[in-house]
């Protein structure tokens, strides 16, 4: 006859084993190895559910596999390896060690970055401290575009810039004030109409409607040049940094604002994207092949409040 011990150790280990089949409970799992977390926290870095993350930090807990307290009324959990006990630990070494990279984790390491920055700041949650406070204060004082408008003080007010892509005329209508001229292009009249509308007061902005494969401009036309969100519609990448490169005076600046490498296959389907993202490696590679020196790549503080996967700007300097 089976030792009781026995089977109640081999059905802890098939229930831990089962526990750890799930990737949604690896996700949390590689977050709360990083840091103390609460139920809504997780939801803003995973973005799943909260209802969902409950369930799962459910059979977590159940399993041994996080810990939990109270602090006032929110519960924080976290996995703290040496707390595990030697079968469990074991497991999840190894489990963690066979993970790999990919970009879902690293759109979750992404905000649970902004999530535990928002977190020393931001006066609403438990965490709040009193000078978070000042963020509300200033914004019911000042609004929230006097930071824009004063850092765009620095670009060099003799330039003519090209807003390439410019769509409803955001970014036209944000940097108008501190240059010379912007030109803002579009392929599709629809979109010129509406920011004409947009910035119809505006002297120093003219319209031309073109694609960014054949650009209506002359050659060193412009001091810099604006791609926001346009890349990754493109299928020739390298061909319109190249035909970019052309209208840029030597040693122009190009300002790219596009998506991070990601795993959304969807967006092929849904929005007609050409590219899932760019790495810093590849954007290096294609703008080196269209004249440009190496871009400074920086990633952009993540949203948690939205879907979209992250950004990044890169400024590229024609060589």
């Amino acid at each position: 006859m089976a030792d009781a011990s026995d089977s109640d150790g081999r059905e802890t280990w098939l229930a831990r084993l089962s526990t750890l089949g799930d990737v949604a409970r690896l996700r949390i799992l590689r977050l709360l190895e990083r840091q103390e977390l609460g139920v809504g926290e997780l939801a803003r870095a995973t973005r799943m559910p909260q209802s969902t993350v409950s369930r799962h930090l459910k059979t977590l807990f159940e399993a041994g596999l996080v810990q939990k307290r109270s602090e006032g009324t929110a519960t924080l959990f976290v996995l703290r390896t040496a707390a595990l006990d030697a079968d469990c630990r074991a497991l999840w070494q190894l489990t963690r060690g066979h993970l790999g990279s990919s970009m879902e984790f690293d759109e979750d390491d992404a905000r649970l970055g902004e999530v535990v920055s928002e977190r020393r700041t931001d006066s609403r949650t438990f965490f709040g401290r009193l000078g978070g406070q000042w963020d509300a204060v200033r914004g019911e004082l000042f609004g929230d575009r006097f930071t824009a408008a004063g850092l765009l003080s620095l670009v060099d007010p003799s330039w003519k810039v090209a807003d390439i892509g410019c769509g409803t005329g955001e970014a036209a209508e944000l940097i108008a004030p501190f240059v010379t001229t912007v030109v803002a292009i579009d392929r599709e009249r629809s979109m010129l109409e509406v920011a004409r509308a947009r910035l119809g007061d505006a002297a120093n902005v003219e319209f031309r409607e073109g694609d960014v494969a054949a650009l209506p401009a002359r050659d060193g036309e412009f001091d810099a040049a604006l791609l926001l969100l346009v890349l990754h519609h493109i299928e020739d990448v390298g061909g319109a940094l190249t035909e970019v490169g052309r209208t840029l005076a030597p040693r122009g600046t190009l300002v790219v604002i596009d998506m991070v490498a990601h795993g959304h296959e969807e967006f092929r389907a849904t929005m007609g994207h050409q590219h899932l993202g760019f790495s810093e490696p590849d954007l290096a590679r294609t703008a080196k092949r269209a004249g440009f020196a190496s871009p400074r790549y920086r990633r952009l503080r993540v949203d948690t409040e939205r879907r979209g996967p992250g950004l990044f700007a890169a400024s590229l300097r024609k060589a």
